[in-house]
C-alpha cells in the first residue's frame, strides 16, 4: 500500500543507523560468512529469515573449537606428576649444561668433558674386547671376554632400538659425532654412554678381583661418564638415570644367559 510504503521510507529516513557515519555498524564483520537461505534472497520489509537448519549447523561449527585451544580443566594426578617432573628434568638438564656451547660458563673444559664420555663409547669398547680376546691364552679369560662381548653388542642393539623408537632430543640443539653414529647413538633417551658404563662396571666388579681402591674408582667412573653427557648437553638427567638401569638390567640378562666355556670355544674356533 502507497500508505505503509511511505512511512516504511520516513522510518528508514529517521533511523540514525542508516546515516553515512554509521553505515559500518550495520555491515557484518570480515570474514563471517552470511546465512544461507534456501529461496531468491529479499529485500525490504518482506525478507524472509534464513532456514532453522542452517542456523543450528553454524552454531555447531563455531561450538566445535580446534583440539588446541581446548583447556584441560580437570587434569589427573598422574599427569600434572608427570609434567611438573619433566619439567623440573628439563629446567635442572639446562642447568648442568655448563658445557653445552662455546658461550657457557664452562666451554673451555669441553674437550676434557667429552673425552670422558669417550671412555664410555660403545667403539673403544668392543675394539679393545676383540683386541684382548686374540690376544688371550687362558680358557678363564676368553670366557670372561666373550661374554662380555655379548654384552657391548646387546647393550649397542637394546639402546639403539630404544632410541628410535621414543626418538627424545637433548635439552640443547647438539649434533651427535661421528662415533655416535657409527653405534646409532642419535637421541637422548635413554643415554647409550651411561647404560654402557653401568654395565661394564657391574661385569668388572663381579667377575675380576680387584683392590678396593680400584672398585671405588670404576663406580666414580661410570658416574662421571654419566655426568659428562648432560655436561656437553647431549642428555637429560633422566636419560642417564634410566642408562644406569639399563645398564645393570643387561648386565642381569648376561648373567642369565652366560655361555660357558665350550661354547666360547666353539664360537672362537667358528670365528
Amino acid at each position: 500500500m502507497p500508505g505503509s510504503q511511505s512511512r516504511a521510507r520516513a522510518r528508514d529516513r529517521n533511523n540514525i543507523l542508516n546515516r553515512a557515519e554509521f553505515l559500518s555498524l550495520n555491515q557484518p564483520p570480515k570474514g563471517v560468512p552470511e546465512p544461507r537461505s534456501s529461496g531468491r534472497k529479499a529485500s525490504g520489509p518482506s525478507a524472509q529469515p534464513p532456514p532453522a537448519g542452517d542456523g543450528a549447523r553454524e552454531r555447531r561449527q563455531s561450538q566445535q573449537l580446534p583440539e588446541e585451544d581446548c583447556m584441560q580443566l580437570n587434569p589427573s594426578f598422574k599427569g600434572i606428576a608427570f609434567n611438573s617432573l619433566l619439567a623440573i628434568d628439563i629446567c635442572m638438564s639446562k642447568r648442568l649444561g655448563v658445557c653445552a656451547g662455546r658461550a657457557t660458563s664452562w666451554a673451555s673444559a669441553r674437550s676434557m668433558i667429552k673425552l670422558i664420555g669417550i671412555t664410555g663409547h660403545g667403539i673403544p669398547w668392543i675394539g679393545g674386547t676383540i683386541l684382548c680376546l686374540v690376544k688371550s691364552s687362558t680358557l678363564a679369560g676368553q670366557e670372561v671376554l666373550m661374554n662380555l662381548l655379548l654384552a657391548l653388542l646387546l647393550d649397542i642393539m637394546t639402546v639403539a632400538g630404544m632410541q628410535k623408537l621414543i626418538k627424545r632430543r637433548g635439552p640443547f640443539e647438539t649434533s651427535p659425532s661421528l662415533l655416535d653414529y657409527l653405534t646409532m647413538d642419535v637421541y637422548a633417551f635413554p643415554a647409550g654412554h651411561a647404560s654402557r658404563a653401568a654395565m661394564v662396571s657391574k661385569f668388572f666388579l663381579s667377575h675380576l678381583v680387584l683392590a678396593v681402591p680400584l672398585r671405588v674408582l670404576l663406580v666414580l667412573w661410570a658416574f662421571c661418564v654419566g655426568l659428562s653427557r648432560v655436561m656437553i648437553g647431549r642428555h637429560h638427567i633422566t636419560d642417564v638415570v634410566s642408562g644406569f638401569i639399563l645398564g645393570y638390567l643387561q648386565f642381569r640378562l648376561v648373567e642369565l644367559v652366560w655361555m660357558s666355556s665350550n661354547t666360547c670355544q666353539m664360537l672362537i674356533s667358528a670365528w
